[in-house]
């Protein structure tokens, strides 16, 4: 035996060396099985399939997929005031349009007449007390003729009948109460009258639209897609919602505004039956 050769090693000498070389072995097939295929997948996943793999394929047909397989955009948002008109469509865009701009002009236009200076204001009452106690009956005539107000046209009519008596200039001044408290109610009714008739478009609007989207169901012979109804719907559903926003702050407004008037009417009756009581005993004289 040559002691010189490395395969006649004595065997405690070849164990640890077949230990070392196993060692070896073991690391170097899981450093190759686990590091090197994966970086070779992360930057080519398809490296690793086999040669005869059925996979490869059906490659030429997956180069024509990008297109199928993109995700659709996302549809353009319309901003809201966009969205409402289309939902309401040009018709009832006008009709509640003009309703709003009616709304607006009679709210300010009964505000201004509801006013104190233009039912019974207070520089009237004093000037036209001063000059009946100065027995200035004439001036105090032509002061309540030439005011525009309520009480100006109650003071005047209740003076240009006195010289009948006077029941007759009281009578003479209910009157003209009356016709002047009607204008007045005239004027406040327009907004009553608009905020029933908004609701009432929101209703013929609502069923509109739910008779359009009945419709598609019922031409369709399979089952409509949400879109497809979305229209008639919106329409039912904007319509009574404008409506609705018309008719509240037109009916508080109409409440408001009625209570007050009802308020002043009668601040311009105690006011002219205080001024014309000094002629309560005068009975037919002039």
């Amino acid at each position: 035996m040559r002691l010189g050769s490395p395969w006649l090693i004595d065997l405690p000498l070849r164990r640890p060396l077949l230990y070392t070389l196993l060692c070896l072995s073991t690391v170097w097939g899981v450093w190759s099985t686990t590091g090197t295929p994966t970086r070779a997948v992360a930057q080519d996943p398809a490296a690793e399939a086999p040669a005869d793999a059925p996979a490869a394929a059906p490659a030429p047909a997956a180069a024509n997929a990008p297109a199928a397989s993109t995700p659709e955009a996302p549809p353009e948002r319309k901003s809201r005031l966009r969205w409402f008109y289309d939902a309401l469509g040009l018709f009832y865009s006008l009709v509640f349009l003009g309703l709003s701009f009616a709304l607006v002009a009679l709210f300010v236009m009964n505000v201004l007449m509801a006013r104190r200076e233009n039912v019974v204001p207070q520089t009237l009452v004093e000037s036209f007390e001063q000059m009946l106690n100065e027995k200035r009956y004439q001036e105090a005539y032509e002061l309540a003729k030439s005011d525009d107000t309520f009480l100006g046209h109650v003071l005047a009519a209740g003076l240009g009948q006195l010289k009948r008596g006077y029941p007759q200039a009281v009578e003479a001044m209910q009157e003209v109460g009356e016709e002047e408290n009607m204008k007045l109610d005239h004027r406040l009714g327009y907004i009553a009258l608009i905020g029933t008739i908004a609701p009432m478009v929101g209703l013929l609007g609502t069923v509109d639209g739910m008779v359009a989207s009945f419709t598609v169901i019922a031409e369709s012979s399979t089952t409509p897609k949400p879109s497809e109804l979305a229209a008639g719907i919106s329409t039912a559903l904007v319509t009574t919602l404008v409506g609705l926003w018309l008719a509240i702050p037109a009916i508080a407004i109409h409440n408001i505004l009625k209570n007050r008037i009802s308020r002043l009417v009668l601040e311009v009756g105690v006011a002219s039956e205080a001024l014309m009581s000094r002629f309560s005993e005068m009975g037919k004289k002039s």
